[in-house]
């Protein structure tokens, strides 16, 4: 059994932390970005590894439930704890420290508080690239984004957070300190406990640095948006781009037309790209050394495309700044969804080649539970698509509450008889639980509980998330 934080307990951190630790408002730190839950907890705000242990350990003494925090921006329920005992909330912020950059290692070594576009401004500071990007990359932070395995636009090339991460720092259940903050590329020395902590989601330990893979900077960028008759279409362009253009690719997100509607309805505003937006487009973008050109490289993508019959319109960045835009399209749906409000949304992969059938049968699923529009965008390069339902124009996500089980049990359902997954990027959390144990392997679920109870005895780390409180 967990016991709460009390008077008593909040009174022995106070005794070991500074003042600076301790939040005098703790509201920012209850809710999650879609609204549908709130939490509660004490919040401390170590600012060293240190103090971190520190905190853990008075924990564990306690047995007092910890709920790692880091930018708040997930959307799956693993940041806040809803109901038990009042847990300390654990925040990462003012652990914000570039420690080192080894440009001729490409790696960089930060605390798990920084925000991924202060690791992004950072590596370009030395002429090089941290790939990893995603629409909260100014208040995400690296310590969640690996706990969470964060995917992004750019896993196309570069892989999720896992794939871009060498070393990690942790603070185990008890307060042990893991000094596992490598920068070797090779290390055969037993189990690979580096990704067994990313994407645990804080349930086994608190990620307090990282030592990142750095990349170098592609000497000429571009990108296109280019109109497809159908995802079957759009992943036959995927081919061709990669058959042309090899890993210069970085990224190739496909977005249907309900995404484009839905900003010219509630914003935000954006300069709609096609004179007549088509059913489906595709938004791709590439990386290439110098002497090649990223834009005859798309110009002869496009030629040989339509040829094929495989794109029917497209326009090629012309400057930086149409770039810009044309990612700020893709950037502003997320937002434009949540202002229309959602019945159902989902973050699913499946096998690439069965997206073109997920997607037609997916429309059928939902089509027979009532009268929904459907906003499927996503990472087409990498199987994971954003299958999002939301109310007929004119009502309420409200109207539809007793719906919203239906749909994410038809769709998931379909999901898994594809062999994919219910959660490609945005982890488990306290949100897919039951999904998890509907959808897992009999045999992982045991060897995942077993690895939690073998790390985190006393059930004190993030409970409930991931695997249902025992």
């Amino acid at each position: 059994m967990l016991n709460p934080v009390t008077p008593a307990f909040e009174a022995t951190l106070r005794a070991l932390l500074p003042d600076a630790a301790f939040k005098a408002d703790s509201a920012g730190y209850l809710t999650e970005p879609r609204g549908r839950w709130a939490g509660h907890g004490f919040v401390v705000a170590p600012a060293s590894t240190e103090e971190v242990a520190v905190v853990v350990k008075a924990c564990a003494g306690a047995r007092v439930a910890v709920v790692p925090y880091g930018g708040g921006t997930g959307l799956v329920g693993g940041q806040l704890m809803p109901d038990g005992p009042r847990p300390v909330i654990l925040s990462l912020e003012r652990m914000n420290r570039v420690r080192a950059v080894y440009p001729l290692e490409n790696v960089m070594v930060c605390d798990a508080g920084v925000i991924l576009a202060d690791v992004q401004k950072a590596a370009m500071d030395v002429g090089r690239l941290f790939p990893l990007s995603l629409a909260s990359e100014g208040s995400a932070r690296i310590g969640g984004l690996l706990a969470t395995n964060a995917g992004g636009v750019n896993v196309l090339r570069y892989g999720n957070a896992r794939a871009q991460c060498l070393g990690l720092e942790v603070v185990r259940p008890d307060g042990a300190i893991w000094h596992g903050l490598t920068r070797l590329r090779k290390d055969n020395t037993g189990y690979d406990l580096r990704n067994l902590m990313i994407g645990a989601e804080g349930t086994l330990g608190v990620i307090t640095a990282a030592a990142l893979k750095l990349a170098p900077r592609p000497a000429g960028v571009g990108a296109a948006l280019m109109a497809v008759p159908s995802p079957a279409a759009a992943l036959e362009l995927l081919a061709l781009a990669r058959e042309r253009i090899g890993d210069g690719v970085s990224a190739f997100e496909l977005m249907h037309r309900q995404g484009f509607d839905f900003l010219a309805e509630v914003g935000p505003e954006v300069k709609q790209p096609f004179e007549v937006v088509p059913e489906w487009c595709v938004l791709i973008d590439v990386g290439l050394p110098a002497g090649l050109a990223p834009d005859a490289a798309l110009e002869d993508l496009f030629a040989a495309a339509f040829e094929n019959g495989l794109v029917t319109d497209g326009v090629i960045a012309q400057s930086h700044a149409q770039r810009q835009a044309f990612w700020r399209i893709r950037e502003s749906i997320p937002e434009a969804n949540r202002r229309i409000g959602s019945v159902s949304s989902h973050d699913i992969s499946v096998p690439l080649s069965a997206v073109p059938d997920f997607v037609t049968q997916g429309q059928r699923a939902v089509a027979q539970i009532g009268a929904f529009r459907i906003n499927c965008f996503g990472h087409l390069g990498d199987g994971n698509l954003h299958y999002n339902i939301f109310p007929a124009s004119g009502r309420s996500r409200a109207d539809y509450e007793t719906q919203r089980p239906l749909i994410k049990t038809a769709l998931h359902d379909l999901v898994a008889s594809m062999g994919g997954s219910v959660s490609a990027e945005h982890g488990i959390g306290r949100l897919k639980v039951d999904d998890l144990e509907r959808y897992a392997d009999p045999a992982k679920l045991a060897m995942l509980r077993a690895i939690k109870t073998a790390l985190d005895p006393l059930g004190i780390m993030n409970p409930g998330a991931v695997l249902r409180q025992a």
